[in-house]
């Protein structure tokens, strides 16, 4: 495993220079999510679940290192038409604030994305589906809504659910140069992190596994730069 330019020494200086952090009021139109919203997102996916005791996660962000969710089996997986992007945004309460706001990786049309497949126990699928959506729906209208995907695993076609961006949704950016992206990244801090620590740790992840992906590789040795450069 070659080793990342971006390192947590680099991470933890970009939490001390943020100082206090002050999460932005939800703006009009936009809620958080209820109870309400959290059982009816786990009916909608079993409703599509090719099987109760078949029900497989795509996991292409920080849910490959925090899934917080059970999980029976796990297994590297590709998905053909989606790729990982920077492209959810504006995040100005969970790894961005008010003066700071950061962007998520969501799954955007095109190209191709190397991930984890978690298979949910068959025996406790909708108890961890819902750890699975109260984890991934805080704000409502939601702009990453689940989809039922197709993904190639170690063992053959599998259907799983994922999470991709609403390109209707408000929080859809696009259009943001690497360069653009990599400023965001390396500044933006809310009350759950950073964004470089977002980006350090889903590399990290990647890379022990085997998941090269050559744009995040381009784009964590970018923010380090720029963290090496704003540090006195």
């Amino acid at each position: 495993m070659q080793p990342l330019r971006l390192t947590r020494e680099l991470v933890e200086r970009v939490v001390q220079a943020a100082g206090d952090i002050s999460p932005a009021p939800f703006p009009a139109g936009r809620r958080p999510a209820t109870d309400a919203d959290y059982d009816a997102a786990v009916r909608q996916i079993m409703a599509g679940a090719p099987s109760v005791n078949e029900v497989w996660v795509f996991a292409y962000g920080s849910l490959i290192w925090n899934p917080a969710f059970d999980f029976a089996e796990r297994q590297m997986a590709l998905l053909n038409g989606w790729h990982r992007s920077f492209c959810l945004g504006w995040d100005r309460w969970f790894r961005g604030s008010a003066q700071k706001p950061g962007l998520m990786l969501a799954l955007d049309r095109g190209g191709r994305c190397k991930g984890v497949a978690f298979k949910l126990p068959p025996s406790d699928v909708e108890a961890n589906l819902a750890t699975l959506v109260r984890r991934e729906i805080q704000i409502i209208p939601h702009a990453f809504p689940a989809r039922w995907v197709n993904i190639r695993s170690e063992t053959g076609p599998v259907r799983a659910v994922t999470f991709v961006i609403d390109r209707t949704s408000s929080a859809y950016v696009k259009g943001l140069s690497r360069d653009e992206v990599a400023d965001v990244l390396a500044c933006a801090v809310g009350r759950l992190g950073s964004m470089a620590e977002y980006l350090y740790s889903t590399v990290e992840q990647l890379e022990a596994l085997g998941l090269h992906d050559s744009s995040l590789w381009q784009l964590q040795h970018m923010v380090a730069e720029r963290i090496e450069n704003a540090s006195p």
